[in-house]
Protein backbone atom coordinates (compact mmCIF):
# COMPACT_ATOMS: atom_id res chain seq x y z
CA UNK A 1 0.00 0.00 0.00
CA UNK A 2 1.64 3.28 -1.12
CA UNK A 3 0.48 6.73 -0.10
CA UNK A 4 0.09 10.03 -2.40
CA UNK A 5 -0.82 13.53 -2.26
CA UNK A 6 -4.36 14.94 -2.56
CA UNK A 7 -2.47 17.56 -4.67
CA UNK A 8 -0.43 15.17 -6.86
CA UNK A 9 2.71 16.66 -5.81
CA UNK A 10 4.10 13.84 -2.89
CA UNK A 11 6.14 10.41 -4.41
CA UNK A 12 4.11 7.46 -3.04
CA UNK A 13 5.30 6.37 -0.23
CA UNK A 14 4.33 3.77 3.02
CA UNK A 15 2.25 3.64 6.22
CA UNK A 16 5.16 4.78 8.28
CA UNK A 17 6.54 7.39 6.24
CA UNK A 18 3.72 9.42 6.34
CA UNK A 19 2.27 7.88 10.00
CA UNK A 20 3.78 11.08 11.89
CA UNK A 21 3.16 13.93 9.68
CA UNK A 22 0.01 16.00 8.66
CA UNK A 23 -0.22 17.96 5.44
CA UNK A 24 2.52 16.53 2.62
CA UNK A 25 4.60 18.79 1.16
CA UNK A 26 2.83 20.15 -1.46
CA UNK A 27 -0.12 21.02 1.07
CA UNK A 28 -2.70 18.21 -0.03
CA UNK A 29 -3.49 15.35 2.72
CA UNK A 30 -2.11 12.07 2.05
CA UNK A 31 -4.60 9.28 0.27
CA UNK A 32 -4.05 5.32 -0.70
CA UNK A 33 -3.06 5.24 -4.34
CA UNK A 34 -6.46 2.75 -4.50
CA UNK A 35 -9.06 1.85 -1.18
CA UNK A 36 -8.49 -1.66 -0.96
CA UNK A 37 -11.61 -3.99 -1.05
CA UNK A 38 -12.90 -6.24 1.56
CA UNK A 39 -14.40 -9.55 0.19
CA UNK A 40 -17.91 -11.21 0.91
CA UNK A 41 -15.91 -14.17 2.68
CA UNK A 42 -13.33 -11.29 4.66
CA UNK A 43 -17.02 -9.39 5.94
CA UNK A 44 -18.31 -13.29 6.83
CA UNK A 45 -15.08 -13.77 8.86
CA UNK A 46 -14.84 -10.19 10.20
CA UNK A 47 -18.66 -10.50 11.68
CA UNK A 48 -17.40 -12.68 14.88
CA UNK A 49 -13.87 -10.93 15.78
CA UNK A 50 -13.56 -8.72 18.58
CA UNK A 51 -13.26 -5.21 18.46
CA UNK A 52 -9.11 -5.08 18.85
CA UNK A 53 -9.31 -8.12 16.65
CA UNK A 54 -11.46 -6.41 13.79
CA UNK A 55 -8.87 -3.33 14.36
CA UNK A 56 -6.18 -5.34 13.34
CA UNK A 57 -7.42 -6.93 9.79
CA UNK A 58 -8.85 -3.69 8.60
CA UNK A 59 -5.59 -1.83 9.19
CA UNK A 60 -3.44 -4.38 7.51
CA UNK A 61 -5.52 -3.48 4.77
CA UNK A 62 -3.72 0.17 4.92
CA UNK A 63 -0.51 -0.54 6.65
CA UNK A 64 1.30 -3.25 5.41
CA UNK A 65 4.89 -2.04 6.48
CA UNK A 66 3.91 -2.93 10.15
CA UNK A 67 4.67 -6.70 10.75
CA UNK A 68 0.98 -8.51 11.40
CA UNK A 69 1.98 -9.71 14.42
CA UNK A 70 3.13 -6.25 15.55
CA UNK A 71 0.11 -4.44 14.55
CA UNK A 72 -2.39 -7.38 16.63
CA UNK A 73 -0.36 -6.83 19.26
CA UNK A 74 -0.83 -2.91 19.17
CA UNK A 75 -4.41 -2.95 18.30
CA UNK A 76 -4.39 -5.55 21.17
CA UNK A 77 -2.78 -3.20 23.93
CA UNK A 78 -5.31 -0.25 22.86
CA UNK A 79 -8.56 -1.69 23.04
CA UNK A 80 -8.85 -3.05 26.24
CA UNK A 81 -11.35 -3.17 29.08
CA UNK A 82 -9.40 -0.97 31.02
CA UNK A 83 -8.75 1.64 29.12
CA UNK A 84 -13.01 1.48 27.47
CA UNK A 85 -14.87 0.64 30.22
CA UNK A 86 -16.40 -1.95 28.11
CA UNK A 87 -15.55 -5.25 26.60
CA UNK A 88 -17.50 -4.57 23.28
CA UNK A 89 -15.26 -0.88 23.07
CA UNK A 90 -18.06 0.70 20.95
CA UNK A 91 -21.61 -1.33 22.06
CA UNK A 92 -24.38 -0.29 20.20
CA UNK A 93 -27.50 0.78 22.08
CA UNK A 94 -30.52 -0.16 20.02
CA UNK A 95 -33.89 3.13 21.04
CA UNK A 96 -36.48 1.65 18.88
CA UNK A 97 -35.98 -1.34 16.12
CA UNK A 98 -33.80 -0.21 13.30
CA UNK A 99 -32.60 3.14 15.22
CA UNK A 100 -29.53 3.03 17.16
CA UNK A 101 -26.93 5.23 18.78
CA UNK A 102 -23.17 3.69 18.68
CA UNK A 103 -21.43 4.36 21.93
CA UNK A 104 -18.13 5.53 20.79
CA UNK A 105 -17.43 7.50 24.19
CA UNK A 106 -16.42 4.57 26.29
CA UNK A 107 -12.66 5.80 26.13
CA UNK A 108 -10.08 8.18 28.23
CA UNK A 109 -11.68 11.43 27.43
CA UNK A 110 -15.33 10.44 27.11
CA UNK A 111 -15.30 11.29 23.28
CA UNK A 112 -15.17 9.62 20.16
CA UNK A 113 -11.45 10.65 19.26
CA UNK A 114 -10.29 8.70 21.41
CA UNK A 115 -11.33 5.52 19.16
CA UNK A 116 -8.54 6.44 16.61
CA UNK A 117 -6.06 8.74 18.81
CA UNK A 118 -5.28 5.73 21.62
CA UNK A 119 -4.42 3.42 18.90
CA UNK A 120 -2.03 6.95 17.36
CA UNK A 121 -0.39 7.29 20.59
CA UNK A 122 0.60 3.66 20.68
CA UNK A 123 1.59 3.72 17.10
CA UNK A 124 4.01 6.84 17.25
CA UNK A 125 5.49 5.49 20.21
CA UNK A 126 6.44 1.99 18.33
CA UNK A 127 7.36 3.67 15.04
CA UNK A 128 9.80 6.24 17.32
CA UNK A 129 11.19 3.40 19.56
CA UNK A 130 12.05 1.42 16.41
CA UNK A 131 14.14 4.53 15.25
CA UNK A 132 15.08 6.95 18.16
CA UNK A 133 13.55 9.71 17.04
CA UNK A 134 12.03 12.36 18.85
CA UNK A 135 8.70 14.37 17.25
CA UNK A 136 6.76 17.41 18.06
CA UNK A 137 3.20 17.34 17.85
CA UNK A 138 1.35 20.67 16.85
CA UNK A 139 -2.14 20.24 16.63
CA UNK A 140 -5.21 22.71 16.99
CA UNK A 141 -8.94 21.49 18.65
CA UNK A 142 -12.62 22.70 18.69
CA UNK A 143 -12.92 20.70 22.18
CA UNK A 144 -12.19 17.27 21.87
CA UNK A 145 -9.32 16.31 19.88
CA UNK A 146 -6.99 18.23 22.52
CA UNK A 147 -7.83 16.16 25.20
CA UNK A 148 -7.88 12.71 23.27
CA UNK A 149 -4.63 13.71 21.68
CA UNK A 150 -3.29 14.58 25.56
CA UNK A 151 -4.29 11.43 26.86
CA UNK A 152 -3.26 9.67 24.71
CA UNK A 153 0.38 10.51 24.30
CA UNK A 154 0.87 12.07 27.83
CA UNK A 155 4.20 10.54 29.19
CA UNK A 156 4.97 9.12 26.05
CA UNK A 157 8.73 9.12 24.92
CA UNK A 158 10.27 10.90 22.76
CA UNK A 159 6.82 13.04 22.27
CA UNK A 160 5.97 16.53 22.81
CA UNK A 161 2.59 17.99 22.40
CA UNK A 162 1.60 21.56 21.61
CA UNK A 163 -1.83 21.76 21.50
CA UNK A 164 -3.95 25.08 20.58
CA UNK A 165 -7.24 25.81 21.13
CA UNK A 166 -9.60 28.71 20.72
CA UNK A 167 -9.49 30.62 24.22
CA UNK A 168 -13.20 30.23 25.80
CA UNK A 169 -15.01 29.08 23.43
CA UNK A 170 -15.04 25.16 24.66
CA UNK A 171 -16.97 23.59 27.41
CA UNK A 172 -15.89 23.95 30.88
CA UNK A 173 -15.74 20.40 30.87
CA UNK A 174 -13.51 20.09 27.93
CA UNK A 175 -11.20 22.62 29.05
CA UNK A 176 -10.36 21.09 32.34
CA UNK A 177 -9.66 17.85 30.55
CA UNK A 178 -6.72 19.96 28.88
CA UNK A 179 -5.69 22.25 30.99
CA UNK A 180 -5.51 20.30 34.38
CA UNK A 181 -2.81 17.95 32.52
CA UNK A 182 0.53 18.52 34.71
CA UNK A 183 2.68 16.42 32.40
CA UNK A 184 5.84 17.70 31.31
CA UNK A 185 5.32 16.81 27.74
CA UNK A 186 2.13 19.11 27.34
CA UNK A 187 1.63 22.32 26.56
CA UNK A 188 -1.91 23.98 26.26
CA UNK A 189 -1.84 27.47 24.12
CA UNK A 190 -5.36 28.98 24.29
CA UNK A 191 -5.39 31.00 21.24
CA UNK A 192 -7.42 34.53 20.67
CA UNK A 193 -9.46 33.56 17.85
CA UNK A 194 -11.56 30.61 16.66
CA UNK A 195 -10.74 27.26 15.73
CA UNK A 196 -10.12 28.10 12.44
CA UNK A 197 -7.43 30.39 13.81
CA UNK A 198 -5.86 27.40 15.30
CA UNK A 199 -6.43 25.19 12.09
CA UNK A 200 -4.99 28.33 9.93
CA UNK A 201 -1.71 28.63 12.21
CA UNK A 202 -1.18 24.33 12.16
CA UNK A 203 -1.15 24.82 7.96
CA UNK A 204 1.27 27.47 8.06
CA UNK A 205 3.77 26.06 10.13
CA UNK A 206 3.45 22.69 8.23
CA UNK A 207 4.11 24.60 5.13
CA UNK A 208 7.08 25.93 6.58
CA UNK A 209 9.10 23.40 5.11
CA UNK A 210 12.33 24.05 7.13
CA UNK A 211 11.31 25.19 10.80
CA UNK A 212 8.89 21.68 10.02
CA UNK A 213 11.99 19.38 9.27
CA UNK A 214 14.11 21.30 12.15
CA UNK A 215 11.69 20.73 14.83
CA UNK A 216 10.19 17.67 13.86
CA UNK A 217 6.68 18.34 13.28
CA UNK A 218 3.68 16.08 13.46
CA UNK A 219 0.52 16.09 13.47
CA UNK A 220 -2.44 14.13 15.44
CA UNK A 221 -5.36 16.39 13.96
CA UNK A 222 -7.84 14.49 11.55
CA UNK A 223 -5.34 15.26 8.41
CA UNK A 224 -3.17 12.26 9.98
CA UNK A 225 -4.28 9.49 8.12
CA UNK A 226 -3.72 7.16 10.39
CA UNK A 227 -6.77 8.33 12.58
CA UNK A 228 -9.08 8.60 9.35
CA UNK A 229 -8.06 4.65 9.23
CA UNK A 230 -8.42 3.73 12.66
CA UNK A 231 -11.97 5.25 12.52
CA UNK A 232 -12.86 3.13 9.67
CA UNK A 233 -13.01 0.04 12.04
CA UNK A 234 -16.23 1.51 13.86
CA UNK A 235 -18.10 1.40 11.29
CA UNK A 236 -17.33 -1.98 10.36
CA UNK A 237 -18.83 -2.69 14.49
CA UNK A 238 -21.62 -1.02 14.10
CA UNK A 239 -22.74 -2.90 10.76
CA UNK A 240 -21.87 -6.01 12.24
CA UNK A 241 -23.87 -5.02 15.31
CA UNK A 242 -27.43 -3.48 13.49
CA UNK A 243 -27.48 -6.37 11.14
CA UNK A 244 -27.36 -10.27 11.11
CA UNK A 245 -26.24 -10.84 7.63
CA UNK A 246 -24.43 -9.30 5.34
CA UNK A 247 -26.87 -8.90 2.77
CA UNK A 248 -28.56 -6.11 4.65
CA UNK A 249 -27.39 -2.10 4.10
CA UNK A 250 -27.64 0.67 7.09
CA UNK A 251 -27.17 4.03 7.37
CA UNK A 252 -25.05 6.09 9.34
CA UNK A 253 -25.78 9.43 10.70
CA UNK A 254 -22.24 11.52 11.92
CA UNK A 255 -22.10 15.25 13.18
CA UNK A 256 -19.61 16.62 11.03
CA UNK A 257 -17.45 19.64 11.57
CA UNK A 258 -13.91 18.35 10.19
CA UNK A 259 -15.46 15.68 8.02
CA UNK A 260 -12.82 13.30 9.58
CA UNK A 261 -15.42 11.09 11.08
CA UNK A 262 -17.78 10.64 7.90
CA UNK A 263 -14.78 11.06 5.89
CA UNK A 264 -13.56 7.36 7.61
CA UNK A 265 -17.34 6.31 6.81
CA UNK A 266 -17.10 7.34 2.80
CA UNK A 267 -13.73 5.22 2.91
CA UNK A 268 -15.73 2.35 4.80
CA UNK A 269 -18.43 2.43 1.71
CA UNK A 270 -15.88 2.48 -0.65
CA UNK A 271 -14.14 -0.79 0.61
CA UNK A 272 -17.46 -2.72 -0.15
CA UNK A 273 -19.52 -1.98 3.86
CA UNK A 274 -23.29 -2.31 2.44
CA UNK A 275 -24.10 1.61 3.38
CA UNK A 276 -27.04 3.16 1.75
CA UNK A 277 -26.71 6.38 3.02
CA UNK A 278 -23.89 8.54 5.07
CA UNK A 279 -26.10 11.19 6.97
CA UNK A 280 -23.98 14.44 7.03
CA UNK A 281 -25.06 16.54 9.97
CA UNK A 282 -24.09 20.25 11.13
CA UNK A 283 -24.86 22.70 13.37
CA UNK A 284 -25.53 26.26 12.53
CA UNK A 285 -22.24 26.40 10.81
CA UNK A 286 -23.41 25.00 7.78
CA UNK A 287 -20.37 24.91 5.17
CA UNK A 288 -21.10 21.52 4.91
CA UNK A 289 -24.49 21.54 4.84
CA UNK A 290 -24.46 23.93 2.26
CA UNK A 291 -22.17 22.12 -0.16
CA UNK A 292 -24.12 18.81 -0.26
CA UNK A 293 -27.40 20.67 -0.67
CA UNK A 294 -26.38 22.98 -3.36
CA UNK A 295 -22.49 22.25 -4.79
CA UNK A 296 -20.99 25.77 -3.37
CA UNK A 297 -17.83 25.31 -1.05
CA UNK A 298 -18.08 28.60 1.38
CA UNK A 299 -16.04 29.32 3.61
CA UNK A 300 -16.36 31.74 6.13
CA UNK A 301 -14.51 34.37 8.02
CA UNK A 302 -13.39 33.66 11.80
CA UNK A 303 -16.19 36.52 12.16
CA UNK A 304 -19.29 34.46 10.82
CA UNK A 305 -18.08 31.18 12.58
CA UNK A 306 -20.89 31.00 15.51
CA UNK A 307 -20.53 29.67 19.00
CA UNK A 308 -22.90 27.30 19.62
CA UNK A 309 -23.89 24.44 22.03
CA UNK A 310 -22.03 21.72 20.18
CA UNK A 311 -18.72 23.72 20.13
CA UNK A 312 -16.73 20.91 18.02
CA UNK A 313 -18.32 21.57 15.11
CA UNK A 314 -17.89 25.16 14.83
CA UNK A 315 -15.89 25.16 12.34
CA UNK A 316 -15.96 26.77 9.09
CA UNK A 317 -12.95 24.94 7.22
CA UNK A 318 -13.24 21.40 7.26
CA UNK A 319 -9.89 20.09 6.62
CA UNK A 320 -10.85 16.45 5.53
CA UNK A 321 -13.53 17.70 3.24
CA UNK A 322 -10.57 17.86 0.62
CA UNK A 323 -9.73 14.00 0.48
CA UNK A 324 -14.00 13.67 -0.44
CA UNK A 325 -13.96 15.77 -3.14
CA UNK A 326 -10.51 14.64 -4.76
CA UNK A 327 -12.30 11.17 -5.16
CA UNK A 328 -15.36 13.68 -6.69
CA UNK A 329 -13.59 14.74 -9.13
CA UNK A 330 -12.02 11.58 -10.10
CA UNK A 331 -8.71 11.86 -8.22
CA UNK A 332 -8.19 14.63 -10.66
CA UNK A 333 -5.39 16.18 -8.36
CA UNK A 334 -4.28 18.52 -10.41
CA UNK A 335 -8.17 20.21 -10.09
CA UNK A 336 -8.02 19.83 -6.34
CA UNK A 337 -4.84 21.83 -6.47
CA UNK A 338 -6.77 24.13 -8.56
CA UNK A 339 -9.94 24.38 -6.14
CA UNK A 340 -7.88 24.53 -3.02
CA UNK A 341 -5.80 27.53 -4.02
CA UNK A 342 -8.75 29.26 -4.16
CA UNK A 343 -10.01 28.38 -0.58
CA UNK A 344 -6.26 28.93 0.74
CA UNK A 345 -6.87 32.41 -0.52
CA UNK A 346 -10.28 32.90 1.25
CA UNK A 347 -12.39 31.98 -1.60
CA UNK A 348 -15.00 29.35 -2.10
CA UNK A 349 -15.70 26.93 -5.35
CA UNK A 350 -19.07 26.00 -6.59
CA UNK A 351 -18.97 22.57 -8.10
CA UNK A 352 -22.96 22.86 -8.97
CA UNK A 353 -23.83 21.70 -12.44
CA UNK A 354 -20.77 20.07 -13.15
CA UNK A 355 -20.59 16.21 -13.62
CA UNK A 356 -18.63 16.27 -9.84
CA UNK A 357 -21.49 17.31 -7.98
CA UNK A 358 -23.70 15.43 -9.46
CA UNK A 359 -21.81 11.85 -8.41
CA UNK A 360 -22.43 12.54 -5.17
CA UNK A 361 -25.53 10.82 -5.18
CA UNK A 362 -23.69 7.97 -6.03
CA UNK A 363 -21.03 8.34 -2.82
CA UNK A 364 -24.27 7.66 -0.90
CA UNK A 365 -23.77 11.27 1.16
CA UNK A 366 -27.01 13.25 2.06
CA UNK A 367 -27.34 16.12 4.67
CA UNK A 368 -29.04 18.49 6.88
CA UNK A 369 -28.57 21.05 10.00
CA UNK A 370 -29.24 21.59 13.55
CA UNK A 371 -29.96 24.47 15.95
CA UNK A 372 -29.52 24.98 19.32
CA UNK A 373 -33.34 24.23 19.52
CA UNK A 374 -33.29 20.96 17.77
CA UNK A 375 -30.32 20.02 20.20
CA UNK A 376 -32.24 21.06 23.64
CA UNK A 377 -35.66 19.07 21.66
CA UNK A 378 -33.48 16.43 20.28
CA UNK A 379 -32.27 16.00 24.04
CA UNK A 380 -35.59 16.04 25.58
CA UNK A 381 -36.96 14.07 23.16
CA UNK A 382 -34.59 10.83 23.58
CA UNK A 383 -34.52 11.12 27.34
CA UNK A 384 -38.11 11.29 27.70
CA UNK A 385 -39.23 8.20 25.06
CA UNK A 386 -35.97 6.16 25.81
CA UNK A 387 -34.28 7.43 29.18
CA UNK A 388 -31.15 7.76 27.54
CA UNK A 389 -29.37 11.24 27.93
CA UNK A 390 -27.40 12.15 24.97
CA UNK A 391 -24.96 14.94 24.44
CA UNK A 392 -25.51 18.60 21.93
CA UNK A 393 -23.74 16.67 18.85
CA UNK A 394 -25.03 13.44 18.96
CA UNK A 395 -28.43 15.24 19.35
CA UNK A 396 -27.80 16.93 15.79
CA UNK A 397 -26.59 13.82 14.46
CA UNK A 398 -29.42 12.37 15.84
CA UNK A 399 -32.21 15.43 14.22
CA UNK A 400 -30.88 15.07 10.76
CA UNK A 401 -30.62 11.31 10.52
CA UNK A 402 -33.89 10.68 11.04
CA UNK A 403 -35.08 13.57 8.81
CA UNK A 404 -33.63 11.27 6.29
CA UNK A 405 -34.41 7.68 7.61
CA UNK A 406 -35.44 5.07 5.30
CA UNK A 407 -38.20 2.41 6.08
CA UNK A 408 -36.07 -1.19 6.32
CA UNK A 409 -32.56 0.08 6.55
CA UNK A 410 -31.20 0.46 10.07
CA UNK A 411 -30.01 3.89 11.25
CA UNK A 412 -26.93 4.22 13.32
CA UNK A 413 -26.13 7.37 14.90
CA UNK A 414 -22.39 8.10 16.13
CA UNK A 415 -21.77 9.03 19.29
CA UNK A 416 -19.57 12.02 19.67
CA UNK A 417 -19.20 12.53 23.30
CA UNK A 418 -20.63 11.93 26.78
CA UNK A 419 -23.76 14.08 27.94
CA UNK A 420 -20.97 15.54 30.91
CA UNK A 421 -19.12 17.14 28.47
CA UNK A 422 -21.46 19.42 28.18
CA UNK A 423 -23.56 19.97 30.98
CA UNK A 424 -25.14 23.67 30.70
CA UNK A 425 -27.44 22.22 27.83
CA UNK A 426 -28.28 19.14 29.46
CA UNK A 427 -28.94 21.20 32.65
CA UNK A 428 -31.23 23.73 30.20
CA UNK A 429 -32.81 21.02 28.25
CA UNK A 430 -33.52 18.11 31.23
CA UNK A 431 -33.90 20.37 34.76
CA UNK A 432 -30.79 18.66 35.89
CA UNK A 433 -27.14 17.24 35.98
CA UNK A 434 -25.57 14.64 33.68
CA UNK A 435 -23.95 11.90 34.79
CA UNK A 436 -20.50 12.44 36.08
CA UNK A 437 -18.20 8.93 35.03
CA UNK A 438 -16.16 7.70 38.12
CA UNK A 439 -12.97 9.72 38.53
CA UNK A 440 -14.30 12.73 36.72
CA UNK A 441 -16.52 15.13 39.61
CA UNK A 442 -13.85 17.29 40.53
CA UNK A 443 -12.56 17.87 37.13
CA UNK A 444 -12.87 21.03 36.79
CA UNK A 445 -11.69 22.70 39.89
CA UNK A 446 -8.06 21.11 39.80
CA UNK A 447 -5.32 23.42 38.38
CA UNK A 448 -4.96 24.62 35.17
CA UNK A 449 -1.68 24.56 32.79
CA UNK A 450 -1.72 26.85 29.90
CA UNK A 451 -0.26 29.88 28.11
CA UNK A 452 -2.60 32.26 26.05
CA UNK A 453 -1.70 33.65 22.54
CA UNK A 454 -2.67 35.93 19.97
CA UNK A 455 -3.18 33.74 16.61
CA UNK A 456 0.25 34.56 15.27
CA UNK A 457 2.22 31.57 13.96
CA UNK A 458 5.69 33.22 14.09
CA UNK A 459 4.57 33.07 17.82
CA UNK A 460 3.70 29.56 17.77
CA UNK A 461 6.35 29.15 16.26
CA UNK A 462 8.63 30.77 18.79
CA UNK A 463 7.07 29.31 21.36
CA UNK A 464 7.76 25.79 20.38
CA UNK A 465 11.31 26.37 19.76
CA UNK A 466 11.49 27.61 23.04
CA UNK A 467 10.05 24.29 24.60
CA UNK A 468 12.17 21.86 22.96
CA UNK A 469 15.51 23.23 22.68
CA UNK A 470 15.96 22.26 18.84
Amino acid sequence: MRYISTRGGMAPQTFTEILLGGLCPDGGLAMPQSYPQVSAAELAAWRSLSYAELAAQVLRKFCDDIPAAELQSLCARTYTKAAFRTEAIAPLKTLEPGLHILELSNGPTLAFKDMAMQLLGNLFEHVLAKSGERINILGATSGDTGSSAEYALRGKRGIRVFMLSPQGKMSAFQTAQMFSLQDANIFNIAVRGVFDDCQDIVKAVNNDAAFKARQRIGAVNSINWARVAAQIVYYFRGYFAATRSNDEEVAFAVPSGNFGNICAGHIARMMGLPVARLILATNENDVLDEFFRSGRYRVRPPAQVAQTSSPSMDISKASNFERFVYDLVGRDAALVQQLWSKVDAGGEFDLAGTTYFANVQEYGFVSGSSTHADRVATIRRVYKDFGVMIDTHTADGLKVGLEHRQPGVPLICLETALPVKFAETIREALGRDPDYPPGCENLESLPQRFEVMDADAGAIKTYIERHTGL
